[in-house]
């Protein structure tokens, strides 16, 4: 799960607010709003956060994954391993 916790703590030290990146960077709401709800953003839209706070992608965003998402991860290992078991056999 990506959270975008460390953004707003970046924001801070910066010195620069939502406002700011709105209506003097030219970032929309829009994307404020989806990172505040731990939504996906582009990497264009990274590449400019970094650039405005002059800072680096692990002061905007952290990686952490779930117990679901690990488990998903570990099912799928598991069926690509039985398929290619199953087709070395043929």
């Amino acid at each position: 799960m990506i959270s975008y916790e460390p953004l707003w703590a970046t924001m801070e030290k910066r010195g620069i607010t939502k406002y700011q990146l709105i209506y003097h960077w030219g970032i929309s709401s829009n994307t404020l709003r989806r990172m505040g709800h731990g939504e996906p953003i582009s990497s264009n839209t990274l590449n400019e956060l970094c650039l405005i706070l002059q800072c680096r992608v692990e002061d905007i965003l952290r990686f952490t994954a779930t117990e679901e998402e690990l488990a998903e991860v570990n099912r799928r290992k598991e069926e690509i391993i039985a398929f290619q078991r199953r087709r070395r056999k043929k």
